[in-house]
C-alpha cells in the first residue's frame, strides 16, 4: 500500500462537505502513482470513482497532463510550415452517429496539415467503436508500429496515429479499472485533452457538457497551451454537427474566443448520419474518399473546411469548403490514404530485412 497515495485520496473521498481539492502538485503525484500502479488496486478504484463524484477541477487535469507527459513517449516534432493538428477524440468510441476523424485527417494531410490522432481498442464503459477500427476499415493497420515508426510516417505522410496499448502502456493499465468501476473516471478526460506530439501544434478537443470546456481553459491557462479549439462535438468527439449550432471555442495566445457554426448558413444542414455496421462503413468512406457524392461526402466536407480554416490553410472558411470538396473530387484523399498504406508497409519491411 501507497502510505502518500493514501493521503490524497483520504482529501478527494471525504465526501461532499468536507473533501478537498488536490494543488497541482498533489495531482502529478496521484496520477504517476496510478500510472505505476504504486498505489494497489483498493486505492486506484477508490480514487478514480472519489474524484469522480467529487469532479475534477482544471487545476489537478493540469497536474494529470503533467504525469501523463512525463511517464509517456511522445512523437518528436517534424519541420512543417503548419503546426500539427492533434485532435482528441473519446477513447470509448462512437454508438451512435457515423465517426469521421480518419477520414477529415486524409482530406487535411492531403492540403499539407499534418494529423496526429490517438487512441486505444475498444473500452469501457461504452465499449464504442474506436479508431484503430476505422483506419483497419481503410486498411491502415497502425498496431505493431513503434512510436519511432510512427514518427518517420508524420514525417513522411503528414499523418500519426499513437496507439495507446503500445505506445503509452502504463495508461493501458489503467483501462480495466473503468469496467471495474461502471463509470468513466475524470482520468477519460485526459484523453480528450492529452497531447502526444512535442512540437508545435494546434490541439483539438471534444467535449459533451459545457462545464468540461471550463476544466480545458482552465487547464491549458496553467500548462501554457494556447493554440486549441473546443469542440462539442458529436459524441463528445471533434466532429461538428449538421443537425444543431456547432458550438466552438478558439483559443489563441491570451484570447479565446467563441464561434458559432450554423450548418444551415452554409447549406450542409441535415440530420445526422447514424452508425451502421463496419463492413457497410468502410464501403462508404472508400466511396466517399473517391469524391463520390453522399451524405458522408458531405459532412467531410464540412468537418475538413472548418478544420482547414482553422489550421491557418486558408482565408476563410467557405474557402475551405470548397479546398476540401476539391481534394475529394481530385482524388487527392484516396491518393494521401494509399501513399499512407505503402508508407506503413516500407516501414515494416524495413524492420523485417534488418
Amino acid at each position: 500500500m501507497s502510505v502518500e497515495f493514501r493521503e490524497l485520496l483520504r482529501k478527494v473521498g471525504s465526501g461532499p462537505h468536507t473533501s478537498e481539492d488536490l494543488t497541482r502538485e498533489e495531482a502529478e503525484t496521484a496520477t504517476r502513482l496510478m500510472l505505476l500502479q504504486e498505489a494497489t488496486p483498493a486505492q486506484i478504484g477508490a480514487f478514480m470513482i472519489s474524484h469522480r463524484i467529487k469532479r475534477p477541477t482544471g487545476e489537478e487535469l493540469a497536474g494529470m497532463l503533467d504525469a501523463y507527459d512525463a511517464l509517456s513517449q511522445k512523437l518528436p516534432a517534424i519541420a512543417s510550415n503548419i503546426p500539427v493538428t492533434v485532435m482528441c477524440n473519446p477513447y470509448d468510441g462512437r454508438s451512435r452517429t457515423a465517426p469521421l476523424s480518419p477520414l477529415i485527417a486524409l482530406v487535411l494531410s492531403a492540403a499539407g496539415v499534418p494529423v496526429v490522432l490517438h487512441g486505444g481498442d475498444r473500452m469501457p464503459t461504452k465499449e464504442g467503436v474506436p479508431l484503430i477500427e476505422l483506419w483497419n476499415g481503410l486498411g491502415v493497420n497502425w498496431k505493431p508500429l513503434s512510436i519511432s515508426q510512427v514518427h518517420q510516417i508524420l514525417e513522411s505522410t503528414g499523418l500519426g496515429f499513437v496507439y495507446l496499448p503500445n505506445h503509452f502502456p502504463l495508461a493501458q493499465g489503467l483501462v480495466p479499472y473503468r469496467d471495474q468501476i461502471g463509470k468513466r473516471p475524470p482520468l477519460s478526460t485526459l484523453e480528450l485533452m492529452w497531447n502526444p506530439y512535442a512540437g508545435e501544434s494546434h490541439l483539438v478537443c471534444g467535449y459533451v457538457h459545457p462545464p468540461t470546456e471550463g476544466m480545458f481553459r482552465d487547464a491549458f491557462a496553467l500548462r501554457g497551451t494556447k493554440n486549441f479549439t473546443s469542440v462539442k462535438g458529436l459524441e463528445g468527439s471533434c466532429d461538428l454537427p449538421r443537425d444543431r449550432t456547432a458550438i466552438i471555442g478558439i483559443g489563441q495566445g491570451e484570447k479565446f474566443d467563441r464561434l458559432t457554426l450554423v450548418p444551415r448558413d452554409y447549406g450542409f444542414a441535415a440530420k445526422e448520419l447514424p452508425l451502421v455496421p463496419s463492413d457497410q462503413f468502410d464501403v462508404e468512406m472508400r466511396s466517399a474518399l473517391k469524391g463520390e457524392p453522399s451524405e458522408l461526402f458531405q459532412a467531410i466536407i464540412w468537418n475538413s473546411g472548418f478544420y482547414l480554416w482553422r489550421a491557418g490553410a486558408c482565408t476563410s472558411i467557405e474557402a475551405g469548403f470548397s479546398q476540401a470538396k476539391a481534394i475529394l473530387e481530385l482524388g487527392q484523399a484516396e491518393r494521401k490514404l494509399q501513399a499512407l498504406i505503402h508508407a506503413i508497409e516500407n516501414v515494416r519491411s524495413v524492420v523485417k530485412i534488418g
